[in-house]
């Protein structure tokens, strides 16, 4: 078994009787744990945060990354395979030894994050709530089987700039797509930033997640 990956936890500010609803982090390319523990003071109180350092030392600069990218814009499928297998490693180190309920797992992703999370939400639908993806894109790769099947009723909340110069917005109009026909629930918003998470996509998310958890399950 591979190491359990890096992570940084942030309790509940407001705790109850019983496990409590947690949030995944994952952050984009070049950066790590640390990127996305700000958002935390802005997300509901009953939540447990864990935010999860990448695998891979980013070659280009500061930070981590999922997987590199070729010269093509095409992802190595080898890396993506096995940071899809240690997210799932974690998740599962996650629900074993944290007071987390199961049935109120969500994802929250940016950039790379995003498509991680996807990965993992199309994969083992059984295991997520509903996913947060920030700046991001479903991209399916032969290593990785997405179970399309499965995935009708389940809640996304995507978010992305019409000035985003990393990734275009009509990859996340895409991925909206291809939820919808599969027959997710999505809540999509465009907002006029770049590549980026401002306050307005900031606080729509949070609002979706809060109204998420009061959901019976």
């Amino acid at each position: 078994m591979s190491a359990i990956l890096t992570y940084k936890l942030v309790p509940p500010r407001k705790t109850s009787i019983g496990k409590s609803p947690a949030i995944v982090l994952l952050h984009g390319r070049g950066s790590d744990e640390d990127d996305l523990l700000g958002l935390s003071r802005y997300l509901d109180d009953r939540l447990l945060i864990a935010s999860v350092r990448a695998p891979l030392e980013f070659e280009f600069g500061y930070g981590y990354t999922w997987f590199d990218l070729h010269e093509d814009g095409t992802a190595d499928q080898k890396q993506y395979a096995e940071s899809y297998a240690r997210l799932v490693e974690f998740l599962d180190h996650l629900l074993k030894t944290q007071p987390v309920d199961p049935n109120r797992l969500f994802l929250c992703g940016f950039s790379m994050g995003t498509i991680m999370s996807y990965a993992i939400a199309l994969t083992r639908p059984e295991l997520i709530a509903g996913v947060i993806a920030y700046s991001g894109f479903i991209r399916e790769l032969s290593t990785v089987q997405f179970s399309w099947d499965k995935i009708k009723e389940k809640p996304y909340f995507i978010s992305h700039g019409l000035h985003d110069q990393v990734i275009p917005v009509g990859r996340a109009r895409t991925s909206e797509q291809l939820l919808v026909k599969a027959g997710a629930i999505v809540e999509y918003h465009e907002y006029p930033m770049a590549h980026e998470i401002n306050s307005q996509s900031l606080n729509d998310s949070s609002r979706w997640l809060t109204s998420r958890l009061e959901v019976k399950t």
